[in-house]
């Protein structure tokens, strides 16, 4: 097996908030030594100055696949984790229990604003609670774009077919609840979340 890949971190503004989702497919008869690691490495985690949040997504039965998703606040935390050197220690203790490192990706976005639904080693919030964070942020959100496209500038865009009216405010919503709301509620409301 190949060493873990670097990411490209060119690609997005260094304050991006950041999930990093690597999947890897662990040999057979090596699951307890790799759920060790696992722990190991939601400790180390823990001590990055960014990091909001570890899951895991454990294989089928009779299956060897593991997903880890480790969320940051910013693309620069999640560099600090990827070259720092208690992950390239951890790295060196994973690849012999590792059959194949199937995906290693940088995922921004509105996919892991939460724990995935899958993640045992970190309790996902209960739904009602994402449903009513979520609309709790999106409505200001979505009240101000309204009165920004549909009263500020309607002069210049009241003309336009109602597909092409739309886009502009729904681009400037997902963008503002991707990369500004959603992480700072998130953070805010993180006790909440996690109680039950």
């Amino acid at each position: 097996m190949t060493a873990e890949p670097g990411l490209q971190f060119q690609e997005h503004q260094p304050s991006d908030p950041t999930s990093l989702v690597i999947r890897r497919r662990i040999r057979p008869g090596q699951e307890a030594a790799y759920e060790a690691l696992l722990t190991e490495a939601n400790a180390l985690l823990a001590g990055i100055p960014g990091h909001r949040g570890t899951g895991v997504i454990r294989p089928a039965p009779g299956e060897h696949e593991y997903t880890l998703v480790a969320r940051f606040d910013s693309l620069t935390s999640a560099a600090a984790w990827e070259l720092s050197p208690e992950r390239a220690a951890w790295l060196a203790r994973v690849t012999p229990l590792v059959d194949e490192q199937l995906s290693f990706e940088k995922q921004p976005g509105l996919d892991f604003w939460f724990t995935p639904p899958a993640a045992p080693s970190l309790r996902q919030p209960p739904r009602w609670k994402m449903a009513l964070l979520t609309l709790a942020a999106l409505y200001p959100v979505s009240l101000g774009t309204g009165w920004l496209f549909g009263t500020a500038l309607a002069p210049w865009l009241g003309h336009w077919p109602t597909p092409l009216h739309v886009l502009p405010q729904m681009v400037v919503v997902v963008l503002s609840m991707t990369y500004l709301v959603m992480p700072a509620v998130t953070r805010w409301a993180a006790g909440w979340l996690r109680g039950k």
